[in-house]
């Protein structure tokens, strides 16, 4: 599944393991130890992987890493992102959804993005906040499964197209319920054409390149970014170098189009551009010259479909979340299907467990 194979496989046989029909459940205290805590390593390898595949990664070391950014931004949001996805992770097993889904973390990935939305929208610190996530992790389950039956007549991935649909909702409703939302005016707000300075200085390229890896998580710090880029690494370089690009493009993109630059540091402009190129290429279609620059198109799109979201949502109190991902690579996914240089397969890649199913 996705880059990280080994991971995948380890992870595997572990939960394998704990599960197997021949492991004692009876006849004293070891055997039903032993399963019960081969069972809990198996669930927390699948949570961690969980939040890996954000950034389409099955690794549990990258989740780990990922995780530890998240308590670095703040330890709600640590918490946040790992209950959430420990959450959807246990309610897709619940219902009973594929056991390799469930493992390789395609069943958390959501769930995560949608505790951390409510955590980061709604404030982390209200107890009404804490049981809407909780709920709101438990639907996105459901959402998933939903969006994949639909998505996968056409062949098509859900992508983060169920977090999507589950954090708009929130964002633009909360505002009318008093127990839900806290911060007083609700967002919404007329669109205004940009202003500001559009000079990017070096010292703030790097922070900007960072912060787009950060925003994928909705943090704005740049060191979170940077932890999120070596759990990147620690999974694959190919992956790392490939998110590297699409952030270059975006930041690009963003600075070409005079985007002005608070925006482009701050990693708005250019998150989404990095989960496009990841997906373009390596994940859904195969490592080739013509694919990556199929990708770096995409990643550059997805700038423009951002800004043009952006002005789509605000009168009504929405966010872009990851949209413009989510179109753009459905977008250019479709039209590969027509492109015989960008179909085909590659053995040195798993294929992404929801590519045609989720």
């Amino acid at each position: 599944m996705g880059h990280a194979t080994d991971a995948t496989d380890s992870g595997s046989s572990a939960e394998d393991s704990a599960e197997s029909p021949t492991a004692p459940s009876t006849g004293g205290n070891g055997p039903p130890v032993r399963l019960s805590r081969g069972r809990a390593v198996g669930f927390g390898a699948a949570v961690l992987r969980g939040q890996a595949q954000v950034t389409f990664l099955p690794s549990a070391a990258a989740g780990a890493v990922f995780c530890v950014a998240l308590f670095a931004a703040g330890w709600r949001y640590g918490l946040y992102g790992l209950v959430g996805t420990a959450v959807g992770t246990a309610t897709a097993r619940f219902l009973g959804a594929d056991k390799d889904r469930v493992t390789t973390g395609l069943e958390g990935f959501n769930a995560c993005l949608t505790a951390l939305c409510f955590a980061v929208f709604l404030g982390a610190d209200h107890l009404s906040t804490a049981l809407l996530a909780i709920g709101g992790c438990v639907v996105v389950t459901v959402v998933t499964s939903a969006v994949a039956n639909v998505l996968g007549v056409w062949g098509l991935p859900s992508l983060t197209l169920p977090y999507c649909l589950i954090a708009s909702t929130m964002t633009i409703a909360a505002p009318g319920f008093e127990r839900v939302w806290h911060h007083g005016e609700a967002l919404a707000a007329l669109t205004r054409a940009a202003t500001g300075p559009t000079v990017v200085r070096p010292a703030e390229l790097a922070r900007a390149f960072f912060a787009d890896f950060a925003q994928i998580f909705f943090m704005p710090q740049w060191y979170v970014g940077a932890l999120l880029f070596a759990g990147l690494l620690i999974a694959s370089r190919r992956a790392a170098a490939v998110a590297a690009l699409g952030s270059v493009v975006g930041i690009g993109t963003a600075w070409a189009l005079g985007a002005p630059a608070a925006q482009i540091t701050d990693g708005s402009m250019g998150y989404n551009s990095v989960l496009v190129a990841l997906a373009l290429c390596g994940v859904f279609l195969p490592v080739r010259t013509a694919t990556l620059a199929y990708a770096l198109v995409g990643a550059a799109a997805a700038t423009a479909v951002g800004s043009a979201l952006s002005a789509l949502f605000a009168p009504s109190g929405g966010h872009t979340f990851t949209w413009p991902f989510v179109l753009t690579t459905l977008v250019f996914l479709a039209g590969a299907k027509s492109f015989p240089r960008l179909a085909g397969s590659d053995r040195s890649l798993s294929e992404r467990g929801d590519t045609v199913t989720a």
